[in-house]
């Protein structure tokens, strides 16, 4: 009896201890994890803003546009006159790529159109880290953290005793925990 006792114990001690150690952590997967499965309804790592204007015609007859020309109309956009790359689909159109910022122009009527591009404060961060863009020494703790998760609900199993325990109701939610995962992989599959 006292070596049971000892045991529910020490799992009651790691499993406190672990759920104080990982619960920021768990918090930050939370909200990147329902932002990110939410991704068909909107962007969660980036705010993407059209913005559309007329400059006037650019081109008279369909040419090749020149760098100079591409500063000159950058210049009436006031976006700064760098540009990453260029490129000229047809005669009548432009496409001229910045940082953060893609404008589509016809040349003729001078009609702009610019998807500028910023990142969502906070979401991009939490989904940074969720989805291991750092890689490296982040691969490795995101790998305890998991390890940490499994240990979290190892000894969560054992928490309560009875039939609220493992051996009651506890194993039904628990049978439930692996039916559910199998449900939706046999409904999609």
């Amino acid at each position: 009896m006292g070596y049971c006792m000892n045991w529910r114990r020490w799992n009651n001690i790691i499993h406190r201890d672990l759920g104080y150690l990982c619960f920021g952590l768990t918090i930050i997967y939370v909200i990147s994890g329902v932002a990110v499965n939410h991704i068909q309804n909107w962007n969660p790592t980036y705010k993407i803003e059209k913005v559309k204007t007329n400059i006037g015609p650019v081109l008279s007859e369909g040419r090749l546009v020149t760098d100079q020309e591409i500063r000159d109309i950058l210049k009436k956009l006031g976006t700064g006159a760098e540009f990453k790359n260029k490129f000229q689909p047809s005669p009548d159109s432009l496409k001229i790529f910045q940082e953060d910022n893609t404008i589509d122009i016809e040349l003729l009527t001078g009609n702009v159109v610019q998807e500028q591009v910023a990142k969502r404060s906070f979401f991009f961060q939490v989904n940074f880290l969720h989805l291991n863009h750092p890689k490296k020494l982040w691969t490795w703790f995101a790998d305890l953290y998991s390890l940490c998760l499994g240990i979290l609900a190892c000894t969560g199993l054992f928490i309560l005793r009875g039939k609220k325990g493992i051996t009651g109701r506890g194993a039904w939610l628990t049978a439930a925990g692996f039916i559910l995962p199998l449900f939706f992989l046999w409904f999609y599959g």
